[in-house]
C-alpha cells in the first residue's frame, strides 16, 4: 500500500492546519460582525444604557455580559444540535434556507420600519426598567448585578441576536470555540459601549441602516452556505 513519504505529509499537516485556522477566523469574523450588528441599539443595549446611569456601570455590565454569555451558550447548543441531528448531506442547505430566509426577513422588516424605531426599543427598555425597579429598592451591588443578569436575559430570549446565533451555529464550517469567542466579544464591545458611551451613540443610531446591513451580511451567509452545498 502506498503512503506519502514524510515531506508530503509535512505538508498534508500544513494545508490542514492552514485550512482550520481560515475556518476559525472566518467563524470569530463572521460571528463578531452579526452580532455586534444585531446588539448595537437592541432592547438590551438601552437597558443597560439606563441602568448603568441609574448604577455603577461595572455591575450593570458583569449582569448584562453574563445574561448574555448565557444565552449565548443555550443558542449555540440549540444551533448544534439541530446540526447533528440531520444528515451531513443537509446541513450546508439547512444553513443556506435560515440565512437566507432570516437575511431576507430582515431587509423586508428594515422596510417597514419606522424613524423611531430606535426611540420605541428605548421607551420598552425603560418601561422594563423602571417596571423591575418599582418592586424594591436595588441598591448593593449584587442587586445591580442580579437586575441586569435578569432583565437582560429575559428580553433576550426569542430576540434576533438570538436567532442570529443559532442560525451561524448551524454553518458546517463554523467551529464551537470559533463562534462563541466571536459572539461573546461582539457581546462585550456592545454592552462596553452601552454602559459606558451609551447616551452618545443611542441618539445616533438608526435600526434601519443596523437591520438593512444584518439582512445583506445574512444574505452573504446564505449565498456562502448554498455554494458550499452546491459542491
Amino acid at each position: 500500500m502506498w503512503r506519502p513519504g514524510p515531506h508530503r505529509q509535512g505538508k498534508l499537516g500544513q494545508f490542514r492546519s492552514g485550512a482550520v485556522a481560515q475556518s476559525s477566523l472566518a467563524a470569530f469574523g463572521s460571528s463578531f460582525t452579526a452580532i455586534t450588528l444585531a446588539e448595537l441599539g437592541d432592547k438590551t443595549f438601552f437597558m443597560a444604557l439606563i441602568l448603568a446611569a441609574r448604577h455603577r456601570a461595572r455591575w450593570v455590565f458583569i449582569g448584562a455580559f453574563a445574561a448574555l454569555a448565557a444565552v449565548t451558550l443555550i443558542s449555540l447548543a440549540l444551533g448544534y444540535g439541530l446540526r447533528e441531528l440531520l444528515p451531513a448531506a443537509l446541513v450546508p442547505w439547512l444553513a443556506a434556507v435560515l440565512f437566507l430566509a432570516f437575511g431576507l426577513k430582515l431587509l423586508i422588516d428594515a422596510q417597514a420600519m419606522g424613524s423611531s424605531a430606535a426611540a420605541d426599543e428605548a421607551q420598552d427598555a425603560e418601561a422594563a426598567v423602571n417596571e423591575a425597579e418599582q418592586r424594591q429598592t436595588i441598591t448593593t451591588p449584587w442587586a445591580v448585578i442580579w437586575e441586569a443578569f435578569a432583565l437582560v436575559f429575559i428580553a433576550e430570549l426569542g430576540d434576533r441576536t438570538q436567532f442570529t446565533t443559532i442560525f451561524l451555529a448551524t454553518a458546517p464550517g463554523f467551529g464551537f470555540g470559533a463562534l462563541l469567542a466571536g459572539t461573546l466579544a461582539g457581546h462585550a464591545l456592545v454592552t462596553w459601549l452601552a454602559v459606558g458611551a451609551g447616551k452618545w451613540i443611542g441618539g445616533r443610531i438608526s435600526e434601519r441602516l443596523l437591520y438593512r446591513l444584518s439582512g445583506g451580511l445574512f444574505l452573504l451567509f446564505g449565498l456562502v452556505a448554498l455554494r458550499q452545498a452546491l459542491t
